[in-house]
Parts: C-alpha cells; sequence; structure tokens
C-alpha cells in the first residue's frame, strides 16, 4: 500500500508545479485578446477615456489584475517547489515541514483560485459592456484584429479548476500518509507485545 501512495505522492508534486505554470502560462495570456484588439482604440495612453471605441478602458483597467496575478502565480510556483525541497516527493513518512509545505501550497492555491475568479468574472462582465459595433468599424477602418470571444476570461474555469483538484489530491493524500503511518505503527506496536 505504501508503494501505490509513494507513487500518487511523486506524480501529486509534479503535478503542483505543473499547475504552477499553468497558472504562469494563463497569466501571460489572459490579456492578449484585450491587447490585440483594444491597445490601439487609445488615442491617449495617459488618458484611458479618450477612446475610439466605449468601454475599451477594461484593457487599462486589467492591468494591476494582471501584474498581481503573473506575482501570484510565480509564488505558487515557488511554493510547489517548497514541496520538492522538503522531499515530499520521496519522503515515507511525513514531518512538520511536510505538513506545512502541503497545506501551505494547498491554501495559497485554493485562495488564488477564488480571488482570480472573482476578478475574473467582474473582468469579463466589464468586457461585455464594450461598445462591439464601435470596435468592429474601427478594426475594419485602422485594420486591426476585431475580438468579441472571451476566451480568455472563459479559459480561467479550467485553470484554477486544475490548481484546485490538485490541492484537494494533496491534502487527500496527507490523510491516506497519515492513516498508513498510523497503521504501521499499530502493527509495530503489536509486534512488540508478541
Amino acid at each position: 500500500m505504501y508503494r501505490r501512495q509513494m507513487i500518487w505522492q511523486k506524480i501529486l508534486c509534479f503535478a503542483a508545479i505543473a499547475a504552477g505554470a499553468v497558472v504562469f502560462l494563463y497569466a501571460l495570456g489572459v490579456m492578449t485578446d484585450l491587447y490585440d484588439s483594444l491597445y490601439y482604440t487609445m488615442m491617449d495612453p495617459s488618458n484611458p477615456m479618450d477612446t475610439w471605441v466605449q468601454g475599451s478602458w477594461i484593457y487599462y483597467d486589467m492591468q494591476p489584475f494582471n501584474r498581481a496575478l503573473l506575482r501570484y502565480a510565480i509564488g505558487l510556483l515557488l511554493l510547489a517547489c517548497l514541496l520538492f525541497i522538503t522531499s515530499t516527493h520521496k519522503r515515507r513518512r511525513y514531518y512538520i515541514g511536510n505538513a506545512i509545505s502541503t497545506f501551505v501550497f494547498a491554501g495559497a492555491g485554493t485562495v488564488l483560485a477564488v480571488w482570480s475568479h472573482v476578478q475574473l468574472e467582474a473582468f469579463k462582465a466589464q468586457y461585455l459592456e464594450v461598445n462591439f459595433e464601435e470596435l468592429e468599424f474601427f478594426a475594419e477602418m485602422m485594420d486591426t484584429p476585431y475580438i468579441k470571444s472571451t476566451f480568455w476570461f472563459d479559459a480561467h474555469y479550467a485553470v484554477f479548476a486544475l490548481v484546485l483538484i490538485v490541492c484537494a489530491l494533496l491534502i487527500h493524500n496527507f490523510f491516506w500518509k497519515h492513516s498508513l503511518m498510523r497503521a504501521e505503527r499499530r502493527l509495530i506496536e503489536e509486534g512488540k507485545k508478541v
């Protein structure tokens, strides 16, 4: 039983790195469509309200969120590395460092997923208020991309679902390991009595 659990343990540690990398890549790509279609509608970058298309200032409104998401994604990657630093991926028994790294990653991933979901849903609603008729006219006139898709807003469901699944599996693995350690201790104590 320990062998199967340790294989899952190693897989989950690598999955944590992968989840952090996916969030990082998502943070890099989330502004792509907004830049391509909305940036050039701004007549004066120092005054986002001076624009050819009503609502296009969402590009500037999302900048602080995007910077924060990128920083948090790097932090999540570093916390995933902490799982390896504390040897969570190969340790037969868990010690306090393993427990801390597991719960810190799971907590940070959960908080990041919830925070990002709330922010992205609000920005999606703001994006849908853009005047797409004006944007289409501007795109034809200036030969810029016309993008009405909310793909990058909707992609966060998959990205953060992955993070939440990895967090839940890490916690499940911790309790599975803990129950195996208790069972092993009980067997050793019974062996000593005989």
